[in-house]
């Protein structure tokens, strides 16, 4: 029975997830597996200044496009691009073609390829979209889609650093995360997020309409299932999870939760 150091686990998560001032005390197993179950708290708070932009920008009279802009662009801000950065990494390794150790090989290279570059232009451009036609809906929806994208993204950490995924090298942050996480956290801690979700499109839609309640419900579930199948591929492909996998899982439930939620 492990004894999960929450204190000890906030740090870990806002220190390694966010530029927010924190520090890191310690970096053993334990301290990452509170750090991997906080990480969408961090997630939560990132969202929230991402909402809090986009809010001010359009209260100052700026249109739903720019606030959107503004609201995709405080996430990578406040994760130095690192996720951003990983997913290009992922699609470069994953569309070489070449060997597990080839591919892995590819994915720590300076550089940014093809496959990265394309991936980067459309899930941008696929986050944008959806923010802006939320803030078009309403204030009140594209502030939601900011918070629960953001906290989505940082529970499919949660979920890939869960027992049972290997890591694909030795060393860096993918074997100092890697399985740590017990499955059972791992789900309790996707359950609430989840009922965080839903109670957040309740009290939106309140005056909004019942589409909050319905979007916020899916949203949730529909990102880690595909996050979840991006985690698979990748484990096959690559023998594990890297840092870089991280971050593609990571944009991979942001910009499925943002869709989910304007669909309809």
């Amino acid at each position: 029975m492990f004894r999960t150091p929450f204190p000890d686990g906030l740090r870990f998560a806002f220190g390694t997830l966010t530029v927010f001032p924190v520090r890191v005390t310690r970096w053993d197993r334990e301290a990452a597996r509170g750090g991997m179950l906080c990480a969408p708290l961090a997630g939560l708070a990132v969202g929230a200044a991402a909402a809090a932009v986009g809010l001010l920008l359009l209260f100052l009279g700026a249109g739903s496009l720019l606030a959107a802009v503004a609201t995709a662009a405080v996430p990578a801000v406040l994760t130095r691009g690192l996720h951003l950065d990983g997913l290009a990494d992922t699609a470069d390794g994953l569309g070489s073609g070449k060997p597990a150790e080839d591919a892995l090989q590819i994915m720590k290279q300076s550089d940014i390829g093809p496959f990265g570059v394309l991936s980067l232009v459309l899930v941008l451009f696929a986050q944008v979209a959806a923010l802006a036609q939320a803030y078009d809906a309403s204030w009140a929806r594209g502030a939601l889609a900011a918070v629960v994208s953001a906290t989505a993204a940082r529970l499919a950490l949660t979920l890939a650093t869960r027992a049972g995924v290997p890591a694909a090298r030795p060393e860096g942050l993918g074997a100092a995360v890697a399985g740590v996480v017990p499955l059972g956290g791992a789900l309790a801690v996707a359950a609430t997020v989840t009922a965080g979700g839903v109670a957040a499109g309740a009290f939106i839609g309140t005056y909004d309409g019942p589409y909050g309640v319905i979007g916020a419900a899916l949203a949730v579930p529909a990102a880690v299932v595909v996050a979840e199948l991006l985690l698979r591929h990748c484990v096959r492909r690559f023998g594990g999870v890297t840092g870089d996998v991280f971050g593609g899982v990571a944009e991979t439930a942001a910009t499925t939760a943002l869709v989910v939620l304007v669909l309809g």
